[in-house]
């Protein structure tokens, strides 16, 4: 007799993750106790030996919560329980800037970076299900975010660590984002973990827990039940057109920066231009590749990815598409956008 559907579920979806890796490669599961993680470390623990892959896991210690590191102290014993081997938490310090869960977020991926550098994991797996990314889709579309946002989370991703450490990259790998929710969980309760339920995970203060329990909820008494499965596909979908325009988009950036000069040295009253872009054919582009081109530029400026929003956007396409003589468009990361003879530059205010 096989194991149950929803334990059998997961661990296929672990195992095609793990085909994906060298063998004998060391792989990580970032666990945080709850159903989701705790379901992708068991199902991991189960399929690394069969696959010839070394396997250990990680909890993040925020401390948001009194007795947290105790939490996390038990996490670690049960996934030391589980045969996974290294095993070990790391506790984060979690500032304010950009509200508690983005800061939480960035302090989780930090560490996470840290550990699989120093272990050489070739990737780290992450317990996101397709609920999570349905409710990733509503967020977005609730921000009037553009079509990578409503892409969703992709099922695998690379981070670099710094800028002065271009090619130490951390890949990242989500199995478990083409499940529901329930199923995860109950394959963690038929595989006999008890997963520990982080009370934030009930909190309205935050956002997404208010798209869990009442958004989603009235969707489905409204529209009739199948709306989570539907936002997942809108984001699979979506992602081939986003990642077909950022092609585009790369393709055209690397053509209109090509054998470019420099661009002016700051030489008196003539502003410093770190990224320069030729107008001529930028401006004949379809604007969602456009758009692209110019954000591009702003961060390779330097210009922050996470603060640099669309409204910064839209006001450097002016330059491009609606210049009236206006001098230049301030950007975050103290750069602005400015153009001259022929050029569109970033560089410092």
């Amino acid at each position: 007799m096989g194991p149950d559907p929803a334990v059998a579920a997961v661990r296929h979806a672990v195992r095609g993750a793990l085909a994906t890796l060298p063998p004998g490669a060391m792989v990580l599961a970032a666990c945080s106790g709850g159903a989701d993680s705790l379901a992708l470390a068991g199902a991991l623990a189960f399929e690394a030996p069969r696959s010839g892959h070394a396997a250990g896991a990680v909890t993040i210690d925020h401390g948001l919560q009194d007795g947290s590191d105790v939490r996390a102290d038990a996490v670690v014993r049960l996934l030391t329980g589980l045969g996974l081997d290294p095993v070990g938490s790391v506790a984060v310090s979690v500032g304010a800037e950009g509200g508690m869960e983005n800061a939480a977020r960035n302090a989780r991926y930090a560490a996470l970076d840290e550990v699989a550098q120093r272990l050489d994991a070739s990737a780290i797996l992450l317990g996101h299900t397709r609920d999570d990314q349905s409710e990733t889709v509503l967020l977005g579309l609730a921000r009037g975010s553009g079509t990578r946002s409503l892409s969703g989370m992709r099922s695998s991703f690379t981070r670099t660590r710094s800028p002065s450490e271009r090619m130490a990259t951390v890949l990242y790998k989500r199995p478990l984002l083409e499940i529901g929710r329930a199923t995860v969980r109950k394959g963690c309760l038929a595989m006999g973990l008890e997963p520990w339920d982080d009370p934030h995970n009930d909190d309205p203060a935050y956002t997404r827990v208010r798209v869990r329990h009442e958004v989603l909820p009235v969707l489905e008494k409204a529209l009739g039940p199948g709306v989570t499965e539907a936002l997942a596909r809108t984001a699979r979908m979506l992602r081939d057109d986003a990642d077909a325009l950022d092609d585009m988009a790369a393709a055209a950036y690397a053509d209109l920066t090509a054998s470019e000069p420099a661009g002016p040295t700051g030489e008196g009253d003539e502003p410093r231009a770190l990224v320069t872009l030729r107008l001529d054919g930028l401006g004949d582009l379809p604007r969602a590749v456009r758009t692209r081109v110019l954000r591009m530029a702003a961060v390779e400026a330097g210009s922050p990815p996470g603060t640099l929003a669309a409204v910064h956007v839209d006001a450097v396409d002016r330059l491009v598409t609606a210049w009236r003589g206006q001098r230049h468009v301030d950007l975050p990361g103290g750069l602005r956008a400015f153009r001259r003879y022929g050029r569109l530059l970033f560089g410092p205010a």
